[in-house]
């Protein structure tokens, strides 16, 4: 990896420039190349003449770009490349992991008026510490992390969607219009109006679907045969063959519920998905897209995960996330000492009973997994009516009214506190409070206990048997990917 010098703020030109001129797409959003006589910034895999290396800049990250007052280029569109691989949280320190938490909250921040204080009150560290760890990791303050991602997304939707411009501000996370318009002039030295004419997807690559990008190989057969096995009647289908996903969501958006579905798909273009959203949910995209990148690990290192699994794992083996901590929670709860099949069952019955009806969505997702909100006022006797074991009623009830404050909800914080805040709960073991944190925070690198499945995998016979402590050391192999080994070794 390119190292970055520290008195030009910049990455190693020498390491760089032979993968730009490879237009490697290992390398694509782990940085980006500046171009002093243009002006613009580029993806590595940007299919224009490659610049002379005397005017090109390299660049960790968009915002670190923009900061030198790049503007993004309209060809290769660096609001579209996937992010910087962001699995090796496991192996940082402290100081590392809440950068990368406060990056990502601000992935998802919807309030116009967020500061850098509020974010320091939500990590639980003092605005100065925060200034001083995030630069240290990003290269960039939090407020210009912010106003990138911002801008990028603006890009996006501009080319991308039909929204008017006053909608794309308020989504993009503008407080007006026209704050939104003096920014977008500020930073890329053009009017919005301009960018839509200029830079808007041909009619027929279709102008109301947003495009995520993801590096090659992906598994696209594997992740969805994982999701069409556990897909709930009425919340999800999944069209392996034809590779579309179609599934419901609800997200808080500015303080409002947004609910509606959404249609992914992967057979349109090569290195992405092309993900329809229903029209309720496009004010709310914003807060959308991060969801979508962790529901599909599309900013997986596919190159690094292959080295961690060995021989004989999938090529693009990815790691599906959720669109909902409390649904992904629920269904933990219910997959305990069942079967995969006896599980989704369940959950249908949980839906058909607990779920609202969501109008003019297609058949199979036009049923709104039930929030915690929902359930926190509903008696267990209800849920064990279902054919739930009493104990697990239980456990969902007191997940639903602790929900406000739980680690897991938020996101936030260590992986090994949020682990035992949920062991905590009556009914959740070591096995599925792991298994809530592999898929529900997308961490890369759990390895649930005492899994029979895993157990045999690793070695373990009548003849060897493995002791707790063996096969936890056996799974070391896997690090720092232990999550994407699980699947692996599920598979096999």
């Amino acid at each position: 990896m390119a190292t970055l010098n520290t008195t030009t703020g910049t990455l190693d030109a020498d390491a760089c420039y032979p993968a730009l001129l490879a237009r490697d797409a290992r390398f694509d959003g782990r940085w980006f190349v500046g171009v002093t006589s243009t002006g613009v910034y580029c993806r590595p895999i940007c299919r224009v003449r490659t610049p002379k290396r005397e005017n090109c800049r390299f660049f960790g990250s968009a915002a670190q770009a923009e900061a030198r007052a790049f503007r993004p280029c309209l060809k290769c569109r660096p609001e579209l490349a996937p992010k910087s691989d962001e699995t090796r949280w496991s192996a940082m320190d402290a100081s590392r992991t809440l950068a990368r938490q406060a990056a990502a909250w601000l992935d998802a921040c919807d309030d116009a008026e967020a500061s850098v204080e509020q974010l320091a009150a939500v990590i639980g560290v003092s605005s100065r510490h925060l200034r001083r760890i995030f630069a240290a990791e990003h290269g960039v303050t939090p407020l210009q992390y912010l106003q990138t991602r911002r801008l990028l997304l603006a890009k996006q939707l501009l080319t991308d969607s039909a929204l008017p411009i006053g909608d794309v501000a308020h989504a993009a996370g503008f407080a007006s219009l026209r704050r939104f318009n003096a920014a977008f002039a500020e930073h890329y030295r053009m009017q919005p109006t301009a960018l839509r004419k200029e830079g808007r997807a041909q009619p027929d690559e279709g102008t109301t679907v947003l495009r995520l990008a993801f590096r090659e190989p992906y598994d696209v057969g594997g992740v969805l045969a994982f999701l069409q096995a556990r897909a709930v009647p009425g919340v999800e289908t999944v069209d392996v063959a034809n590779a579309v996903v179609q599934r419901t969501v609800s997200v808080v958006h500015a303080g409002k519920v947004c609910s509606g579905w959404l249609r992914a798909d992967f057979g349109r273009r090569p290195g992405q998905v092309w993900v329809e959203p229903s029209p309720s949910l496009w004010p709310a995209v914003g807060t959308l897209l991060p969801l979508l990148r962790r529901w599909l690990d599309l900013d997986a290192d596919p190159q690094g995960i292959a080295l961690a699994l060995g021989e004989g794992a999938t090529p693009g083996q990815r790691l599906p996330g959720c669109t909902d901590r409390f649904e992904l929670a629920v269904r933990a709860v219910l997959g305990q000492q069942v079967t995969v099949a006896a599980a989704r069952t369940l959950a249908a019955r949980f839906v058909e009973r607990f779920g609202a009806p969501l109008a003019d969505a297609p058949p199979g997702a036009d049923r709104l997994f039930p929030s915690a909100a929902r359930m926190s006022a509903e008696p267990s006797e209800r849920i064990a009516e279902l054919g739930i074991i009493r104990r697990r009623a239980d456990s969902i009830l007191e997940i639903a009214r602790r929900w406000p404050e739980l680690r897991y909800a938020s996101g936030l914080g260590s992986a090994d506190d949020a682990v035992a805040e949920l062991q905590g709960i009556a009914g959740i073991g070591p096995w599925t409070a792991h298994y809530m944190l592999m898929r529900g925070w997308s961490w890369p690198d759990t390895f649930p206990p005492g899994d029979v499945a895993l157990r045999k995998a690793l070695g373990h016979s009548e003849e060897t048997p493995l002791s707790p402590k063996a096969y936890l050391a056996a799974a070391e192999r896997y690090r720092p990917y232990r999550s994407y080994a699980v699947l692996h070794l599920w598979r096999t």
